[in-house]
């Protein structure tokens, strides 16, 4: 991307995504280069690209403009959402310690349980909505915070600005996990993150065809570093993907102002369902993280989760929808609806769940672009007795 264009509204700048930058052609959308290896124009030349593992094209394209649009010095694409967190988790030594929300996505936990306390990653999960929580919580040997904000399932909201304060008081790393916000809503480096991590399968790539993970770093040296691990390890994004996932963040924000608008809905009216016996959106004035997610963020986002009375009733509601799809991920045009406790959350130890709060009678919703009637009358059918 032009960065002469840099005091562009994000809306713009996401539409012109690639435009400009095939020089040969003048081509709008950017081309995909899938060649594994380039040709040197003689010994001790390069075109800049050598293996597409360390570089590629359409990759970099995709990179620079993901770091233009969270305002960060570097983006990194990789295959996977938790390709990138695995890739920064790297990042750390044995005998660290990190400190990571308690309400977020059970891959990333079974990540950091199963896997790299393997290899003596010390972590503790904590109430990232109470930043003296978090303080309580720090060790001499503490190296960084991650969180999500807002949490999945339960939509918790922690204070970017408190939260990076705190790190930069205690020399930690802050790692946002910005997956459900997206730059459009929410720039983490504008309350002092230092990374930000996306699974761009979600409302990135948008359209339920895409898996892909993003991580940027607000510092070029903190970049060089995670290039580093990226080009090491290899987990990147394959070009025909780097060049969807252009395509899609062109529609970014118009795909989300009607996202947030549908959810706001939903939330309103499952407010008033009697077979609802609680939901979860900061965008709910009686929500514990409305006035902080109003401050820092530009819109409260697609997703929600609400209990009813009993499992067997989350049960019923999930066989009987019709427009709403019963399946896991989030963030693209199509509504879904599913059972965090026995799916997207299953890794969490179950004692740990049911202290969270997430137990069978918790369903979440990652409301989709549809006509917002639709949505309403297949939760109304869904949830009658």
């Amino acid at each position: 991307m032009n960065s002469a264009n840099a005091n562009w509204t994000v809306e713009s700048t996401l539409v012109q995504v690639g435009v400009g930058r095939d020089q040969a052609t003048g081509g709008l959308s950017f081309p995909i280069y899938p060649s594994a290896t380039y040709r040197h124009p003689a010994l001790g030349e390069s075109t800049g690209y050598d293996y597409t593992r360390s570089g590629n094209p359409t990759r970099q394209a995709l990179e620079e403009a993901v770091a233009q649009l969270e305002g960060g010095a570097r983006g990194l694409a990789f295959a996977s959402g938790m390709a990138a967190l695995t890739t920064l988790l790297l990042h750390f030594s044995a005998g660290d310690h990190l400190l990571v929300s308690r309400d977020l996505y059970g891959g990333t936990y079974r990540l950091l349980d199963q896997i790299f306390a393997k290899f003596g990653l010390d972590v503790s999960y904590v109430d990232t909505t109470d930043c003296d929580a978090v303080e309580a919580a720090l060790r001499p040997h503490s190296r960084a915070l991650l969180i999500e904000s807002p949490g999945n399932p339960l939509l918790g909201v922690a204070d970017l600005a408190q939260l990076g304060a705190l790190c930069r008081a205690h020399d930690l790393l802050f790692i946002v996990d910005n997956t459900f916000l997206t730059p459009v809503l929410q720039r983490p480096f504008d309350f002092g993150a230092d990374i930000t991590v996306y699974s761009a399968t979600k409302y990135l790539g948008g359209h339920n065809d895409l898996c892909a993970g993003l991580l940027v770093a607000r510092t070029a040296e903190l970049g060089e570093r995670l290039y580093f691990l990226q080009n090491s390890t290899g987990g990147v994004l394959p070009p025909q993907d780097c060049w969807l996932l252009l395509r899609s963040l062109k529609t970014l924000a118009l795909r989300l102002e009607r996202h947030n608008a549908n959810a706001q809905e939903v939330a309103v009216w499952l407010q008033e369902h009697p077979a609802v016996t609680a939901v979860y959106y900061p965008g709910l004035a009686d929500h514990p993280g409305h006035a902080v997610a109003k401050r820092q963020s530009r819109g409260f986002g697609g997703m929600l989760s609400f209990r009813v009375g009993t499992p067997d009733k989350a049960a019923r509601v999930l066989q009987r929808l019709q427009l709403i799809s019963f399946a896991e991920s989030l963030g693209g045009v199509e509504s879904l609806m599913t059972l965090p406790a026995v799916q997207t959350h299953a890794d969490i130890p179950e004692a740990d769940r049911l202290r969270l709060g997430i137990c069978g009678s918790l369903l979440r919703l990652s409301v989709g672009i549809e006509s917002v009637c639709d949505i309403l009358a297949d939760l109304e059918q869904a949830l009658s007795d």
